[in-house]
């Protein structure tokens, strides 16, 4: 087993793994985390599809990928893994997130302070040259994509 894995390296590792069968099934893989705890990782894993992913596409998924899990990242050791729908507060990771999700109120936190503060919520503009625009209170705040930490649908 590999002592003090690096989470950010584990789910790099099991995104590798996860994307191809999700495109293959007609699936979004939205998210991966990684958590420590103490019976060994918490490995959760966020997907979505047309009209929503259903309780057995859950099913179905989680014996897929922990399958791989099982025979290409043994070394992990003890895991639990979950495969559920990215819900309501669907995060906002790659860039197109951030077209697609244009008009939906969104909150952002960004890594550093930009005009004082880290935190915005307002409704999504859309991603142009790499910077996201959000409009707060009939203003526009521009966000560069680089300087975001995390952003989810509020």
């Amino acid at each position: 087993m590999i002592q003090n894995i690096n989470k950010n390296f584990l789910a790099n590792e099991i995104e590798k793994l996860a994307e191809p069968l999700c495109l293959a099934e007609n699936m979004e893989l939205v998210h991966i985390e990684c958590i420590s705890n103490q019976g060994g990782m918490m490995v959760r894993i966020f997907m979505d599809k047309a009209g929503g992913i259903t309780i057995d596409d859950c099913v179905d998924m989680s014996r897929q990928i922990g399958d791989l899990i099982d025979v290409y990242l043994e070394d992990i050791g003890s895991y639990r893994l979950e495969v559920s729908s990215p819900g309501p507060e669907r995060p906002l990771k790659k860039k197109d997130d951030f077209q697609r999700f244009k008009g939906n109120r969104v909150c952002i936190e960004t890594i550093e302070l930009i005009d004082g503060r880290k935190k915005f919520t307002g409704i999504l503009k859309g991603i142009s040259n790499d910077v996201v625009e959000l409009s707060i209170d009939r203003q526009i705040v521009e966000i560069h994509y680089e300087q975001i930490g995390k952003a989810k649908i509020a």
